[in-house]
């Protein structure tokens, strides 16, 4: 867990974007609980809220990243998986360590 919040922290120094993913983040879960509320209730009606929760929190993410200047966890891993380059911390916070682990 160490490990994981060091990436984390280290993809997140930003102000601004600590901030938005503050708010962003725990509208991840609360959209789960509300979407199981609703189906247990099998209120369909409001079934856009769960939804609109995630894709605000995503949208507050992605704010904070292009304020960061880097890309978002998901989308690191899709460009991964594709074999294409990605920006994991952004090159302004990165420390000369890192950027000469990064390069060949």
């Amino acid at each position: 867990m160490s490990a994981w919040l060091d990436r984390w922290l280290a993809r997140h120094q930003h102000p601004a974007s600590q901030v938005l993913h503050a708010v962003a983040i725990p509208m991840l879960p609360t959209a789960g609980i509300l979407l199981g509320i609703q189906l247990a209730d099998e209120a369909w009606k409001g079934s856009w809220r769960p939804l609109g929760l995630v894709l605000l929190s995503y949208v507050l993410q992605w704010i904070g990243h292009r304020i960061e200047g880097n890309d978002m966890g998901e989308l690191i891993l899709l460009k991964k998986l594709m074999g294409k380059p990605y920006v994991a911390v952004s090159p302004r916070y990165q420390t000369s360590a890192v950027t000469r682990s990064v390069d060949p």
